[in-house]
């Protein structure tokens, strides 16, 4: 069986599709069409459901992805890592949104570089939950850090771990306001005098804390707009207004006392942050040694 077939099949059943499929392996949509029906007839078998959106594995598809996927999995792995890759230096690919991956993915991460490393080079970029996954997919990167979880069997994910969000504000603005004070109903009306300054217009961090705290949805609109969570922080010490941030990020001004909670809610917001790989990199030493260091250093993060 040729084995250029087998990886344009296995690529198939991760991605769901053959148009994804075809950008992934940068062939035309009608070259792997024709590649799964030469496979379809060697096998004598349906491989594949042709569906409105997409493909849907058969029974003799999911079979043979299952066997199949391990083996070309570790002869890409080869490929790419030689025979001598434990004494190489290999580059991993990080992505991930801008705060979170330099803040605490990015540090954890540089002690496996260096001399006295482990023989990892880091490049990393930052984007969307969308843009980093549909970058992941197309092979741009090699580990991925977000809030949103993949669909598919293209792409794996793992929980890293919780992030709390917290509502702050600079103590000048804070005045009579207290932090117990707003109820779960209509108390948020103690702050709605407050300016919002929030990542983009539609106040997704704010929205958020409101449904989930007051069962409301915010009645102020935003004052200052800015896309990086770093940069609200310093808009909110200036005293620029309230906003919603994680409580990693704002933990040293909180005890600063450079911003003050404005409230503090039983079961605070939390936001789940994931791994993603794409399925079957992790044979690759280099991912895995990353993934695992970061998966350790995340139970310090909480």
């Amino acid at each position: 069986m040729d084995l250029a077939l087998l990886r344009t099949f296995v690529t198939v059943h991760r991605a769901g599709s053959f148009t994804r499929a075809a950008a992934l392996l940068g062939l035309s949509q009608p070259a792997v069409t024709s590649q799964i029906r030469t496979l379809e007839r060697q096998l004598g078998r349906p491989l594949f459901l042709r569906q409105a959106r997409g493909v849907t594995p058969t029974t003799i598809g999911d079979e043979l992805a299952h066997k199949a996927a391990p083996h070309l999995d570790a002869l890409v792995e080869i490929a790419e890592t030689g025979l001598d890759d434990e004494s190489s230096v290999r580059t991993l690919h990080l992505a991930g949104p801008p705060e979170f991956t330099a803040e605490r993915a990015l540090p954890s991460l540089t002690e496996l570089t260096g001399d006295e490393g482990q023989g990892l080079a880091l490049r990393a970029s930052f984007g969307t939950a969308e843009e980093v996954l549909d970058g992941l997919a197309a092979g741009h990167h090699d580990l991925v850090v977000t809030t949103a979880r993949p669909r598919g069997a293209l792409l794996t994910a793992t929980p890293l771990c919780d992030e709390e969000h917290v509502l702050v504000a600079a103590p000048s603005r804070a005045g009579p306001i207290a932090p117990e004070k707003p109820s779960r109903r209509g108390g948020a009306s103690a702050l709605e005098d407050l300016p919002v300054v929030e990542v983009h217009e539609s106040l997704p961090f704010v929205s958020r804390y409101w449904a989930s705290v007051f069962d409301a949805r915010p009645a102020a609109s935003g004052a200052v707009i800015v896309p990086d969570l770093r940069a609200v922080l310093a808009c909110v010490t200036a005293g620029a207004g309230l906003a919603v941030l994680p409580r990693y990020l704002c933990r040293t001004a909180l005890d600063r006392g450079d911003v003050v909670e404005l409230h503090r809610p039983p079961v605070p917001p939390l936001r789940t942050y994931v791994l993603v790989v794409r399925t079957g990199t992790l044979a690759m030493p280099h991912i895995a040694r990353a993934h695992d260091w970061l998966l350790r250093a995340a139970a310090d993060w909480c």
